[in-house]
């Protein structure tokens, strides 16, 4: 209680508070433009936190990297433009939202879910402190692979339209993600001879071509039209409140995906984008109206935006606890670690028990401040809306363009992110849906090398493993109980 006590305390100085206030604004601008994400935003950042004392230097990283997701839900909503890939399922229903003139409620709902989730996250690690050894240990690979499958099997349900096209995009993600070398055996596959795909398809310029070019040649042909169809309820503060309140009455979804996020967050490697998509699937299939999930329902924002934020709460507790990265942001956080001359583990259980008490506060006042940032401004940004289709058509890609360069400083990212963007267009014309491709993506690499990690490991019956079986019967009730439910419905219907 002593070392908590003193940890919260220490967030509180005038130092530590402006420094975190520093990073949430810079997290939100960074997780507002397309292509740049979390990782961008800490690497710049880490230079400047030598002189800085560790609470002083947290409070900026983890601040700024806390909200990346909360910015990215402002350019996912209103121009389908995802910040970076954890943020892209945000898009499926908020973009929705906007074009029919409810880019307020869309917005409300989002920064309000993103800060319950986020507040979670800070409670989560705060109960896992004492549990962290155990729980981490019991994930291996054949219950990582098993929780991708998962993951993997809402590909059908991402689909508004044709089953079949949503299958086939995945497919075509699953093929995307063969690309670069090997992970059994090292060999170099279907990369045309090129070293720019020795590596695979990087994640940026598909997510920010797939889903920001695409839809910016379809608004730009939109001549004298913005992206919202209706100006009644565009942007005004009744529509940002309605959007605040639908989280409260939800917040039993909230509470279920939150969980989710941070239990997913706890295994290594997953990152934002599972939890997001796994919980954009589980809201559908739980949801009292599925059908119109895709179309503009407010509970396919709340899943996503609440699991993104909860998530840190879990990839923090290996990052912490064992030094083991939970994510690409967190592997920078130990960086960050390594500079101040901290050794994350179970050393630092005992050593720094305060730190990792002013991570938890820092961690839960950034996202509640984070979500008040946005909501301050999210009425006039969500005119942007009414903005005639060619000119802000122009202005997105030219964004899209300098965030894909950004990341690696090359000019094959921005050749990558025209090419996904015209395949996006082509996508979006034959009405064959672009998440489940991006699912397949980000997805199948991890499958795959997670497969075979497991049949080494522990051969053929790896299935058999307690966590591992479980998690396939949930796998089995998801596919079979709507089908069985919407069988049972049917038949009612007939008979009355």
């Amino acid at each position: 209680m002593e070392m908590m006590l003193e940890g919260f305390a220490e967030v509180f100085t005038p130092s530590s508070m402006a420094l975190l206030l520093a990073g949430v604004v810079f997290g939100n601008i960074i997780g507002f433009l397309p292509g740049l994400g979390g990782v961008f935003a800490l690497a710049i950042l880490i230079p400047f936190v030598y002189k800085l004392t560790p609470f002083d230097a947290f409070a900026l990283l983890l601040g700024t990297h806390a909200v990346i997701n909360t910015g990215g839900a402002i350019s996912s909503i209103l121009i389908n433009c995802p910040g970076e890939a954890a943020c892209a399922a945000t898009c499926f229903d908020g973009y929705p939202m906007a074009r029919n003139g409810k880019a307020g409620v869309a917005l409300g709902a989002a920064f309000t879910s993103s800060a319950m989730g986020g507040v979670f996250a800070a409670v989560f690690l705060l109960i896992m402190i004492p549990l962290i050894r155990p729980i981490v240990m019991s994930f291996g690979p054949p219950e990582i692979f098993m929780l991708i499958m998962l993951g993997i099997s809402y590909i059908a349900s991402l689909g508004t339209g044709s089953t079949m096209k949503a299958v086939i995009s995945g497919i075509m993600g699953l093929m995307l993600a063969m690309v670069g070398f090997d992970p059994q055996t090292g060999d170099a596959r279907y990369n045309f001879g090129t070293l720019y795909l020795f590596d695979g398809v990087d994640l940026v310029p598909l997510t920010v071509g797939l889903f920001a070019i695409g839809e910016m040649i379809s608004v730009g042909t939109m001549r004298g039209k913005g992206v919202a169809r209706t100006i009644e309820t565009v942007g005004t503060l009744a529509d940002l409140w309605e959007g605040i309140a639908v989280c409260f009455r939800k917040w039993w979804l909230i509470l279920r995906c939150s969980s989710l996020g941070a239990l997913i967050g706890l295994i290594p490697g997953l990152g934002g984008t599972v939890s997001s998509f796994i919980t954009y699937g589980f809201a559908r299939q739980v949801s009292s109206s599925p059908e119109t999930f895709g179309r503009g329902n407010v509970e396919g924002v709340i899943a996503p935006e609440s699991a993104n934020n909860a998530k840190e709460g879990g990839n923090l507790v290996p990052t912490l606890g064992f030094g083991i990265p939970g994510g690409a942001g967190m592997a920078l956080l130990l960086g960050a670690f390594m500079v101040k001359g901290i050794d994350p583990g179970p050393g630092m259980l005992e050593e720094h028990l305060d730190l990792i008490y002013g991570m938890i506060m820092i961690l839960a006042l950034a996202n509640v401040i984070g979500a008040a940032m946005c909501m301050t401004f999210a009425a006039p940004l969500a005119r942007l809306t009414l903005i005639r289709g060619p000119i802000l058509s122009a202005l997105v890609v030219l964004l899209c363009f300098l965030g894909s360069y950004g990341v690696r400083n090359s000019f094959y990212d921005i050749a990558a992110t025209l090419i996904f963007g015209l395949l996006g267009y082509v996508m979006i014309k034959a009405r064959y849906p672009r998440a489940p491709l991006l699912v397949g993506m980000v997805l199948g690499k991890a499958a795959e090398l997670n497969f075979h990690l497991s049949v080494q490991l522990f051969g053929n019956f790896f299935l058999f493993r307690p966590i591992t079986f479980t998690i396939f019967i949930l796998l089995v009730l998801g596919l079979t109980l709507p089908i069985l439910l919407a069988r049972r419905r049917k038949g009612r219907e007939t008979h009355a």
